[in-house]
């Protein structure tokens, strides 16, 4: 009667916790039969070669390039300072005014500079000609005193 309690997945789960058990002391038996106790020192050595690949051979002497500790950098290097244009000119090319933001495509540089709308001085919209400044901004230029283009 006391055996009652005993179902069958309770059984089944037993098996399998007994069998994982069983494979995991043969799988140590097999790493302590296969371990090489008293290697040489020599023989546990890896080495990086010319290329950066990891080796079991010593590199080549004859190949090695004397590098200075001056060429070394470490960290990102810092951000060259653009220089600020007055007056600059190019098109709107995106803008959303439910959130606030747009794209201006510079006339001189082809390259795109993020205008919020509290930069904007007149109404703009997609496809003007406007004239802008730019400022640094936390991701890059930012455009401000956009107006529309004279004409």
């Amino acid at each position: 009667m006391g055996r009652s309690s005993e179902t069958f997945s309770k059984k089944e789960n037993e098996k399998k916790r007994l069998k994982k058990q069983q494979e995991k002391k043969e799988r140590a038996e097999e790493r302590k039969s296969n371990a090489v106790k008293g290697q040489s020192l020599e023989n546990m050595m890896a080495y990086v070669d010319e290329n950066g690949n990891i080796t079991s051979t010593p590199p080549d002497p004859t190949k090695k390039k004397k590098i200075s500790t001056d060429d070394i950098r470490i960290g990102t290097p810092k951000q060259e300072d653009i220089p600020v244009e007055i007056e600059r000119t190019g098109t709107l090319t995106f803008f959303n005014e439910g959130k606030g933001y747009g794209f201006i495509r510079d006339a001189q540089s082809q390259e795109s500079v993020f205008v919020h709308i509290n930069g904007i001085i007149q109404q703009i919209k997609e496809g003007d000609k406007v004239t802008f400044e730019t400022e640094k901004g936390p991701k890059g230029l930012n455009a401000i005193k956009v107006k529309k283009a004279a004409k």
